[in-house]
């Protein structure tokens, strides 16, 4: 079984900048692919950005596409989400997610992911 546990979510004025972090633990952790994804109030979950975990090749939405950085640290299985010029459309509940299934291709999916975290709050005021 694998952990994952978010934090350093918070309230940040738009334009401002704030950094998520997401820890694994549990079995030895060797996914294909971890992934950022996130909910606004009323709204479907959504796809954020995902890292293939060995190459750390990245793919963002378009909504945060050079805005928001993903980064992954295999020697601390850790993983970071840098969001910058924050928009108030940003706000949202923040998850990682985990995928051990996907060898290949990019993990955009919510179906792809075995593994999530609890979720961290991002709110951006105007």
């Amino acid at each position: 079984q694998v952990h994952l546990l978010e934090s350093g979510g918070g309230l940040v004025q738009a334009g401002g900048s704030l950094r998520l972090s997401c820890a694994a633990s549990g079995r030895t952790f060797s996914p294909y692919a971890m992934g950022w994804f996130r909910q606004a109030p009323g709204k479907e979950r959504e796809f954020v950005g995902t890292i293939r975990w060995n190459t750390g090749w990245t793919y963002y939405a378009d909504s945060v596409k050079g805005r928001f950085t993903i980064f992954g640290d295999r020697a601390k299985d850790t993983l970071s989400l840098e969001m910058n010029s924050l928009k108030s459309e940003d706000t949202a509940v923040y998850y990682c997610a985990a995928d051990v299934r996907t060898r290949f291709g990019s993990s955009r999916f919510e179906a792809q992911y075995d593994y999530w975290g609890q979720g961290t709050q991002v709110t951006v005021s105007a």
